[in-house]
C-alpha cells in the first residue's frame, strides 16, 4: 500500500500523545504512543507529535510526507475552521494556538482539527460500538471530561462549531472550581483528575493507608492508581469511584432528557474502572431522567479504546463524519 493510501492521525492528550497511520476502512498499519511532556511547553509538545507521527509512519513503512493528510484530535475548545486550539486547560498555555497552521508546516501535508472528544464520539460511531445508531452521545472520562453528540448520524457542532462540551455542564456553581475557569463542571466532580484529587484528600485525613503507601512508592495519586487500590480491595478508593459515578449519573439524566439518544457510551481512560462506578451512573441516571427517553437509551462503553480519537479522524478525513 502506497503512502497516498493512507492517513495519519494523531490524538494529543493532557498524559499521553497517541500516533496511527491507516487507510480510510480503519485498518491501522502502524502506531506510536508517548507522554506529552507538557513541562516542555508548547514547542515540546509540538515535538511529541511530530516524533509520534513519524515513529508510526516507520512501523507502517512510508514517510509522513506522502500521506494523505494528517487529521489531529485536541483537546479543549477548537476552532474547526480556523484551524485553532482556543483553549486547553489541560495544555497549560494553550490559548488560540495556531495548530493547523503549525502542524502543516513541519509535517508538509493537509492537516485538519477536531476536538478530542467529538473526534472519539466519531471513531465509536463509523468503527465502534456505535455502529449503526443514529442518535449517540459519547462521554470520555480521562484528565478531563469531554464529550460528542451524533445526531441524524452526524456529528453536531453547534452555531458556533464548539458543541459537545459535556463535561462542562454545572452541576452546582458554589461546588469546586473546574480548570476551565467555572465551578461545579462534571469534570470538576468525575474527571480522572477529580478522582485523585479526592484520593490526595484521603491521603491527607490519613483514611487510606494503602493509598498512602502507594503515595509513598509512587508519587501523587492518580486514577489508574485509584484503580490499582480499588482492585486491591480498598474500600476508601471504590467510595470514590461511586461518588464520581453518582455524579456523571446526574449529568447522564440531564442529557437523555435534552438529546433523547439510542445509545451513551462512556470512553477514557477512567472507564477502565467502569466495574467501579458505572453501576451507579446508570442507576442514578434511570432515578432522575424522565420516563419516555428512558425506554430508547442504552448505555454502555466504547469498544475502541485509546485508539477513539485518532480513528475519528481517520472517519473525518475520509469525509462521512460518521454517517
Amino acid at each position: 500500500m502506497s503512502g497516498s493510501d493512507l492517513y495519519g492521525a494523531i490524538d494529543l492528550g493532557g498524559t499521553n500523545v497517541r500516533a496511527i497511520v491507516a487507510d480510510l476502512d480503519g485498518n491501522i498499519a502502524g502506531e506510536d504512543s508517548r507522554l506529552t511532556e507538557t513541562q516542555r511547553g508548547t514547542e515540546g509538545v509540538f515535538a511529541c507529535m511530530v516524533a509520534s507521527l513519524e515513529a508510526a509512519a516507520a512501523v507502517a513503512g512510508v514517510r509522513v510526507a506522502d500521506l494523505g493528510g494528517v487529521g489531529i484530535a485536541s483537546p479543549g475548545t477548537v476552532d474547526v475552521t480556523r484551524g485553532v486550539v482556543s483553549e486547553a486547560s489541560q495544555l497549560p498555555d494553550w490559548n488560540d494556538v495556531p495548530l493547523v497552521e503549525i502542524m502543516r508546516r513541519r509535517l508538509g501535508v493537509d492537516v485538519c482539527l477536531e476536538n478530542d472528544a467529538s473526534a472519539a464520539a466519531l471513531g465509536e460511531h463509523r468503527f465502534g460500538a456505535g455502529r449503526g445508531t443514529r442518535h449517540m452521545l459519547y462521554i470520555t472520562v480521562s484528565t478531563g471530561v469531554g464529550g460528542g453528540i451524533i445526531i441524524e448520524g452526524e456529528l453536531y457542532r453547534g452555531a458556533s462549531g464548539a458543541a459537545g462540551e459535556l463535561g462542562h455542564v454545572i452541576m452546582d456553581p458554589d461546588w469546586p472550581p473546574c480548570g476551565c475557569g467555572a465551578r461545579g463542571c462534571l469534570e470538576a466532580l468525575a474527571s480522572g483528575t477529580a478522582i485523585a484529587g479526592r484520593g490526595e484528600e484521603l491521603v491527607a485525613q490519613g483514611t487510606s493507608k494503602l493509598l498512602a503507601q502507594m503515595r509513598q512508592r509512587e508519587g501523587p495519586l492518580t486514577a489508574e492508581m485509584m484503580k490499582r487500590a480499588a482492585d486491591a480491595g480498598d474500600g476508601d478508593s471504590r467510595r470514590v469511584f461511586r461518588e464520581a459515578g453518582h455524579y456523571l449519573g446526574v449529568a447522564l439524566a440531564s442529557y437523555v432528557n435534552i438529546f433523547s439518544p439510542e445509545l451513551i457510551l462512556i470512553g477514557g481512560g477512567v472507564s477502565r474502572a467502569a466495574e467501579y462506578f458505572m453501576d451507579e451512573a446508570e442507576q442514578t441516571m434511570r432515578t432522575l431522567a424522565k420516563g419516555e427517553p428512558l425506554k430508547h437509551v442504552r448505555l454502555g462503553l466504547g469498544e475502541l479504546g485509546d485508539r477513539a480519537g485518532s480513528l475519528g479522524m481517520i472517519a473525518l478525513m475520509r469525509g462521512d463524519e460518521g454517517r
